[in-house]
């Protein structure tokens, strides 16, 4: 059997990357795609590899050469690459391909080394390797029948988001046998191009070979197999992530803040969001709306602030609107509280990386798990010199919380000693009692102007891609202040319009509550069975767990990633957590919580 890799192209969207090299000279994690992908045939019984080369050829002709590890390589020009598609670049290398069993490889993707044995050691003697359509993917797709026979092509032009379900993504991997190649696939090839001309591609031949009766071309689906297509920029980056390995992958994975939907295959126990909200008839609501509200401007502060008003029942001149909390943590930090900040470790960091240190008083609880109280803060910085105390509520990441009337004695505190409190009340809603433990509310405000309470729209009510958060305070001209120092338009139509319908939807957010409450409890049972974990309590949507013996939280959070495509929250991350070996796991739906614990159980009973 011998390969064949389509190589001509210029790969334009590159940018800088393939300024003066083709595509499959372009690194990623500093290997050539062209050198892992021959390496990758040097593994199996290869005969020869054909390359049909183009753009800038002289210089991949130079690295790669005649032989690759003593597999001999044999090269087809296409001179006008430049006005071409890849139907001509496989029409030069015609006489090549009909002369055995081929692997037909497009040599700007990345994959599992499994992908070409697949296909490779396949009973099939002609397949496609593809892949179930993710959001991610582009170009031709096909429809598979129960057979796996591969039923029609469908071009761009014809996709159609009513059938995604049914579509797979061809892989751009495939096996053509020597006796399909000569008698079916060649002579249509000639005949399409003779007809259609040379600016297309081979897709388009294979299409019109499966509308005949007979036409022998399997589906091969890959599953969960990694893979990656890269045409641009952020697909480079993308693949970098997917394919890097140990700490290096980790590393890649959290410095993108998450957007995790572009991996699909990923389990996210990372990021914090509630499971069971918004329900599918709210979600219905928002496609329904979408086209309106995506060429329509929102509104302004103004009737934002109103909106705010209604969601949590306080007075619009009392709360402020952001694109995410986090907009309103770096105002209230730069512009709304000045001065010197008493702050909890380990915390949300957002706050003390929008503090210089100088500014920063720091309060590590004397617990080895973390845990104190308000007695505990009023008792520390009772002699410390501070303009603002944080307290998150419950605490992030350790699930820590203070309860309702004690969080009263330490804003009452805070009122004597002319200390503004901020209170982060972005989890007070996953905690057991959730409906009465907020202090979001119009009395507690007007009398107590020095308390600020911060509020995450994206964690309890499982909507981060929106992008919304609240700042209330009895204080108005600070809520004046930080209107006028956010962007009129802050928010899109579409977190606006959440916030219009919320309502509606009251009594299925608190049930959501409700429902999340129970299997925090259930899953909290199956992780203390886990053995070498221990489990700290929390009235948050995550568990922060200690590692006893065996892993480190690298090693696990490594492990859990590389094998079985489960991210977690590695503790050395955090300020005040470093050798603790310690892991913060969120709470997901019951599915997905109990994939967790089994793999958990069986990573730890084997050791």
């Amino acid at each position: 059997m011998q390969a064949l890799i389509l190589a001509a192209g210029m790969g334009r969207r590159l940018g800088d990357k393939t300024r003066n090299n083709t595509k499959c000279m372009v690194e990623v994690n500093g290997v050539r795609l062209i050198d892992r992908m021959l390496g990758q045939l040097k593994s199996l019984d290869i005969d020869r590899v054909v390359i049909v080369a183009g753009y800038c050829r002289e210089s991949l002709m130079s690295h790669v050469g005649d032989s690759y590890n003593g597999i001999p390589i044999h090269w087809v020009i296409n001179p006008i690459y430049d006005k071409t598609n890849n139907i001509y670049s496989l029409a030069l290398a015609k006489d090549e391909l009909v002369k055995d069993d081929t692997l037909l490889i497009e040599s700007d993707l990345i994959f599992e080394d499994d992908l070409l044995q697949m296909a490779f050691n396949s009973s099939y003697p002609n397949v496609a390797l593809v892949a179930k359509y993710e959001t991610w993917m582009d170009g031709t797709m096909v429809c598979v029948d129960e057979q796996n026979n591969i039923t029609n092509f469908v071009p761009k032009q014809a996709f159609t988001y009513a059938n995604v379900d049914s579509y797979y993504k061809t892989v751009n991997i495939y096996k053509f046998s020597r006796e399909f190649s000569e008698g079916v696939y060649v002579p249509f090839l000639e005949a399409y191009s003779a007809v259609m001309g040379n600016n297309e591609y081979y897709e388009q031949v294979l299409r019109v070979i499966t509308l005949l009766d007979g036409a022998n071309l399997k589906a091969l689906p890959i599953g969960k197999k990694r893979w990656y297509e890269i045409d641009d920029i952020q697909d480079l980056d993308i693949a970098e992530a997917l394919f890097a390995e140990g700490t290096d992958r980790m590393r890649r994975y959290f410095a993108r803040y998450g957007g995790y939907w572009r991996f699909p295959q990923l389990l996210d126990f990372c990021y914090l969001v509630n499971p069971y909200f918004p329900p599918k008839r709210m979600k219905d609501e928002l496609r329904a709306n979408f086209d309106v509200l995506l060429t329509e401007y929102p509104s302004g502060m103004r009737v934002n602030s109103m909106l705010a008003g209604k969601y949590f029942g306080v007075s619009s001149d009392y709360i402020v609107v952001g694109n995410g909390a986090a907009e309103l943590i770096k105002s209230l930090t730069e512009v709304g509280v000045k001065g010197t900040m008493g702050i909890v470790y380990p915390t949300f960091e957002e706050y003390p990386n929008r503090k210089s240190q100088q500014d920063i008083i720091s309060y590590y609880p004397e617990s080895p798990d973390w845990q104190y109280n308000a007695d505990d803060l009023m008792r520390f910085f009772d002699d410390k010199s501070i303009e603002a105390l944080l307290v998150v509520n419950p605490d992030n990441p350790t699930g820590n919380f203070i309860a309702k009337a004690d969080v009263m004695r330490l804003v009452e505190w805070c009122d004597k000693r002319n200390v503004t409190l901020v209170l982060d009340e972005s989890f007070v809603d996953f905690s057991d009692d959730w409906e009465t433990n907020s202090l979001l509310n119009n009395t507690i405000l007007e009398q107590h102007p020095k308390l600020i309470v911060v509020k995450s729209i994206s964690k309890s009510y499982g909507v981060p891609g929106l992008r919304l958060g609240i700042m209330a305070s009895g204080n108005v001209e600070l809520i004046a202040t930080m209107k006028k120092d956010v962007a009129i338009w802050n928010i899109n139509s579409f977190a606006e319009f959440y916030m219009q319908i919320f309502n509606k939807y009251e009594r299925q957010y608190r049930e959501a509550c409700a429902r999340f409450v129970e299997e925090r409890q259930r899953f909290e049972k199956r992780l203390r069975l886990v053995p070498h974990l221990r489990v700290l309590p929390s009235q948050a949507n995550f568990f922060t767990c200690v590692l006893e013996g065996i892993y480190t939280s690298t090693e696990l959070t490594e492990l859990l990633l590389s094998k079985y495509e489960i991210l977690i929250k590695d503790g050395e991350t955090k300020k005040g957590m470093h050798g603790t070996n310690t892991v913060r796991i969120a709470i997901r739906d019951s599915v997905d919580n109990d994939r967790l614990c089994d793999v958990l159980m069986e990573i730890f009973s084997r050791r």
